[in-house]
């Protein structure tokens, strides 16, 4: 792990601007994850793209997909639900589907199709 630590948050991977996740109390907050490696895929590879880096700062915070709190997706064009949910339900674990919100929104970047917001807990937190 990186990052400085303040008041009880240890942050991760800080940036000017963001850190890519925060955690504090044993509750895991991460940035929201766009498709940085492949911007111009379409929205299966950009949603498995994301997922991916999701695994990754998790297990960096002692965290899983199994301990999913609550996510927010971000849709660049909501038609494209169905798709994205069929990445989505391979990569939940069985039985831990979190509460869930998706929407459509205009995003920073005009060639991501999804970005995705996660709060977790820590594992035994």
């Amino acid at each position: 792990m990186s990052g400085g630590t303040d008041l009880g948050v240890q942050r991760l991977h800080v940036g000017k601007r963001l850190s890519e996740a925060a955690i504090a109390g044993g509750t895991v907050y991460l940035a929201g994850q766009v498709p940085e490696n492949e911007p111009d895929a379409d929205i299966e590879g950009q949603t498995r793209e994301v997922l991916g880096h999701i695994d990754r700062l998790l297990g960096e915070t002692g965290s899983s997909k199994q301990h999913l709190l609550s996510v927010q997706i971000y849709l660049k064009d909501i038609s494209e639900i169905g798709r994205m949910n069929e990445v989505w339900d391979a990569w939940v674990a069985p039985g831990q589907a979190p509460p869930r919100a998706t929407v459509q929104a205009a995003l920073a970047d005009p060639r991501w199709r999804i970005e995705v917001v996660v709060v977790a807990r820590q594992e035994g937190a």
